[in-house]
């Protein structure tokens, strides 16, 4: 990855193919693009890190969408959604660890489109010119929400001539026998080819074409993109063979089972085998067998690893200069793409429906013996019984999640110079990305047709529904196949249920910049004068969500149009105190203001920035700034705090304050059994904080209802701003002994105060027994008598827990990022290239309340509050040589991440350790180091190719039993942090007309 330390430098010593930008660069004639800044100043210092990827290193990844890139980045969480079954395909980014609603995401310095609805993915990588990756606070500049930093993109909007880009990458993988193939073997599951597999091909072309005209003052380019990427299956990789578990600490590690098996499972409801499982008999002898693991099936060998996808993006840009005083400009881009998950072909348990399935005692398929254990003294009879069935097909498609994204993004304005050193910019943006989510169910009354079926003169058909196309569905047989394709089009035909969500931006921005310097205003000691930008916003965030009869009636839910709009007003000032003065080569001191006030909150909140740079000598740079951020809720989290709703807690809770359940008596005189009781979960103390009165402490009155449960009610907070300071302190050191090296080192430190999150009514419950805290114990809402239980129908005032989106403690992220470029001639042989990124994080965590202790996850997994995966230390470090014509170049980059501990061995109270979960297996994860190669022939000037190989030595990932509890992930790793794939081997090339 080429990291650049963000400060003006000379780069004329690089070679054109591998040119490394600064944070700011000009783009055409006079437009200056600056990350963190609004004002343009083509000389223009960076004071807080940035770090910059290049077309250059984006090419050498082989790179087909973006969140590639991303992931590589140290100070970004990685994110892989097209390794992830349950996403919903679309790219977000995650700065710091902190969340994508804390991450702007920037097009040429405008917003990509809303926090909840954006799709990174959306921008062609072929036509980026260089990734801007702020890493502080940049609310002061951008916007409230840029609070873990601004990830810019810069595209390459002043493109002339025609040039084609082609992609082409897949897997190259040795599935060695290991782990996961013992385990699986046991179940007599399918394991992959333990051979050397290539798989998951994808393509990715562009073709791009662009004309200046009328003296290069009218230009025009446009650009259309094509992706496509094949399935890989669970199934295809060793390290995926079955879910990996382990249903006890240092346990015997068992594979996921599920019931839908080819041989169908039955259950009757009724008669004298009510309850009892059975499966029908391999054998094929229609005879029924008692269900076991031995006939379980794998319920996860057809899911997505890679998912199938495919994707359009187009749009093009276009800028005419009237005069020095007006430019128009305007862009657009535009995307589809849609992609599935897969799950196998299969009846579901009636238990997700209104009742059991009936099926009649003289069903042709069943055998006299099945038909005995079913109905009982029944069988034979046209008597309907109940039944439980579960069944996976064979034969059959896999059926399909669906996911359609669709993208529209539209910016223009007007720019130019209005007076002698002023400047302006009017313009705006228009977002819209809608999101289509089709799951289908098979329908429940046309399984109970194809159970109801007779024999007409040996032919078996339907009873019902024949003019829809009933075919009979046979479950009393092992693997039977009659019909199947045919007819699980039946039973899922019209069952798809699509549920639509539309995200829009309406974005209005005006900006007024001036150089005082022209008219005097400067330091004495300074040649620059006194720089200053003031700016104007509207911002509207729309959430429209709808879906059809099917999905409300297997998913529930409602219909939503949610909005919020903000205004808001900034300045900037950039001042140069001294330059080119004995005692300082540079010292400057910047600033920024931003008022906002949102149509979610009654109160108006400001941000803040102040920053410092000071060079001694051109060799040394030391840099440092504090931004203040204040970050209002989305428009869905401020949705999610206001809206109310009530609900049952069904589950096994109840009130810390009523005795616990110790056990079962006899009752001597009925016999029946009943309960016993012991103190309850929380002291006298505690209770009475959550409002319950002395003489009600410990009262079975408080118990909740075993039919109903207790109550909580969800929303009715006013969810208030965030507030972040992030401060950063560095040195960049650019010795003039030793040319073409540059080094930056930064401390940052990012403290999140009332953080803005959703939490269930557990969290305040347990929170309130261990702590006692009114920020916790408040959130219990009492009735008279003390209990909290009520109607839910009634919209009650009392009688419920809260749970909910608001604010809560802290969070913080503290580390240090190290930056280094180093450029060596070699003469005749050419030149190397070092470019290294680093990132050492110290804090990650937080405190969940006042008097709870803080949480830091650097370097641990697992339990409840460290999900994040975070490495004490990450790199990438890339060497390119390149010949001295140009004509090739090799680059080897090295990936490293850091260990990882399972939180049960951390010794750390904080995050939930205790003496008698620490593990002896599986609680570490080695540190992991990658190596990509790539290989760049420039066979001339308008034709270059290239080879690359990501995973070079197909590493495995690290294993994990339970991944899903730890990473989402029912791959046995995780999959977004580590190469879960194998090796990845890429053809490029890229040619211009």
């Amino acid at each position: 990855m080429f990291a650049v330390p963000a400060l003006a430098q000379d780069q004329s010593a690089a070679p054109e193919a591998e040119q490394a930008a600064p944070a700011d660069s000009v783009t055409d004639e006079g437009a200056v693009v600056v990350t963190g800044s609004r004002i343009n100043r083509p000389n223009a210092a960076a004071a807080a890190p940035i770090q910059s990827v290049t077309a250059a290193s984006i090419q050498a990844q082989a790179a087909v969408n973006i969140e590639e890139v991303l992931n590589r980045i140290p100070q970004i969480a990685p994110d892989s959604q097209q390794n992830y079954q349950d996403s919903d395909g679309r790219q977000r980014i995650k700065l710091r660890n902190l969340g994508f609603e804390r991450t702007l995401i920037l097009v040429d310095g405008k917003r990509l489109g809303t926090m909840n609805g954006l799709d990174a993915n959306m921008i062609p990588t072929a036509l980026i010119s260089r990734v801007d990756v702020l890493t502080g606070g940049a609310s002061a500049v951008y916007g409230s929400d840029a609070v873990a930093g601004v990830v810019n993109f810069i595209m390459n909007d002043d493109f002339e001539g025609i040039q084609a880009n082609a992609n082409y990458n897949f897997y190259a993988h040795q599935n060695k026998p290991g782990l996961i193939s013992q385990v699986a073997s046991q179940y007599g599951f399918a394991q992959p080819n333990h051979n050397f597999v290539t798989d998951g091909g994808r393509v990715d072309l562009s073709l791009t074409a662009g004309k200046k005209l009328f003296d290069d003052r009218f230009h025009i380019s446009a650009y259309v993109n094509y992706r496509k990427a094949d399935l890989v299956p669970y199934g295809a990789r060793e390290t995926s063979g079955c879910q990996l578990t382990e249903a006890v600490k240092d346990g015997p590690l068992t594979c996921t089972l599920s019931t839908y098996t080819k041989t169908g499972y039955v259950s009757p409801q009724s008669g004298p085998n009510a309850g009892n499982a059975y499966v029908n008999n391999p054998n094929g002898s229609r005879s029924f067998i008692p269900y076991s693991n031995a006939v379980a099936e794998n319920p996860y060998d057809g899911y997505s690893f890679q998912r199938a996808d495919e994707r359009w993006n187009a749009g093009g840009f276009t800028s005419f200069e009237i005069s020095d005083a007006v430019e128009l400009y305007a862009n657009a881009m535009w995307f589809r793409d849609k992609s599935v998950n897969l799950y196998p072909a299969r009846v579901l348990t009636s238990g997700i429906y209104s009742g059991p399935y009936q099926v009649s005692c003289a069903n042709p398929f069943l055998s006299a013996a099945q038909a005995s254990t079913i109905c009982g003294a029944q069988a034979g009879t046209n008597t309907m019984v109940p039944i439980e069935l579960r069944y996976r097909f064979s034969g059959v498609p896999d059926q399909e999640d669906r996911y359609l994204n669709q993208g529209t993004r539209i910016t223009g304005g007007i720019r130019g110079e209005f007076a002698k050193g002023w400047s302006y910019d009017v313009g705006g943006v228009y977002a819209r990305n809608k999101m289509d989510t089709s799951w289908a169910t098979p329908s429940y009354d046309r399984i109970n047709n194809a159970l109801n079926v007779v024999n007409n003169g040996g032919s078996i058909s339907c009873v019902n529904d024949v003019a829809n196309g009933c075919l009979p569905f046979d479950p009393f047989s092992a693997g039977s196949t009659i019909n199947t394709p045919a007819l699980f089009d039946y039973l899922l035909e019209g069952t798809y249920g699509t549920q639509t969500t539309v995200n829009t931006l309406y974005n209005a921005i005006a900006t007024v910049q001036g150089d005082l310097g022209t008219y005097g205003i400067k330091s004495p000691w300074a040649d620059d004068g006194l720089a200053i930008a003031f700016g104007a916003e509207y911002r509207e965030d729309q959430l429209k969500s709808y879906a059809d009869a099917n999905w409300r009636e297997q998913n529930g839910g409602s219909d939503q149009s949610l909005a919020q709009h903000v205004w808001e007003g900034n300045v900037e000032l950039q001042v140069p105190i001294a330059q080119d003065k004995p005692f300082a080569d540079l010292l400057q001191v910047n600033g920024a203001y931003r008022l906002s006030k949102y149509s979610s909150n009654p109160n108006t909140f400001s941000t803040w920035k102040a920053e410092a740079i000071w060079s001694p000598i051109p060799d040394i740079t030391f840099r440092a700034s504090i931004n203040r951020a204040q970050r209002a809720p989305t428009v869905v989290e401020a949705f999610q705090g206001s809206n109310i709703s009530y609900g049952r807690i069904t589950t096994a809770f109840n009130d810390i304050c009523a005795p616990t359940i110790t056990g079962t008596t006899i009752d001597p005189n009925t016999g029946q059994q009943i309960p016993t009781y012991g103190a309850p979960a929380a002291s006298r103390e505690t209770c009475a904080a959550t409002g319950l009165a002395d003489n009600l402490y410990g009262s079975a009155s408080l118990l909740c209802p075993t039919d109903i449960g207790c109550t909580y009610r969800a929303g009715g907070f006013t969810v208030d701003p965030e507030t972040a300071y992030t401060k950063t302190i560095g040195i960049v050191l650019k010795p003039r002994f030793l040319p073409g090296l540059v080094v930056s080192v930064d401390r940052y430190m990012i403290d999140l105060n009332d953080s803005i999150g959703y939490n269930d009514y557990s969290y305040f419950s347990e929170g309130c027994r261990i702590t006692g805290s009114d920020f916790f114990c408040s959130m219990f809402v009492r009735n008279a008598d003390g209990t909290l239980f009520s109607n839910p129908d009634g919209n009650p005032a009392t009688g419920f827990i809260r749970q909910g989106t608001t604010n809560y403690y802290k969070s913080k992220s503290h580390g240090w990022d190290f930056q280094a470029q180093y450029a060596l001639p070699l003469g005749g042989a050419g030149r190397l290239d070092f470019d290294f990124a680093g990132s050492l994080t110290t804090l990650a965590g937080g405190q969940d309340s006042p008097i709870l202790l803080e949480k830091n996850c650097v370097g641990y997994y697992g339990g409840a509050g460290c999900g994040q995966f975070i490495p004490k230390w990450t790199h990438n470090l890339r060497t390119t040589w390149t010949t001295a014509d140009q004509f090739f170049s090799a680059s080897l980059n090295w990936r490293h991440l850091g260990p990882l501990t399972n939180v049960s061995n951390s010794g750390e109270e904080s995050l939930g350790w205790k003496p008698a979960d620490v593990r002896t297996t599986f609680y570490r994860i080695a540190a992991v180091d990658y190596f990509d190669l790539a290989l760049n022939f420039r066979v001339e000037k308008n034709f270059s190719f290239r080879i690359a190989a990501n995973n070079l030595l197909d590493k495995t990932p690290p294993i994990l039993p339970n991944s899903y509890n730890i990473g989402l992930s029912r791959a046995n790793t995780i999959s977004a942090r580590y190469d879960s794939l194998g090796r990845q081997i890429a053809f490029g090339t890229t040619i211009n007309f």
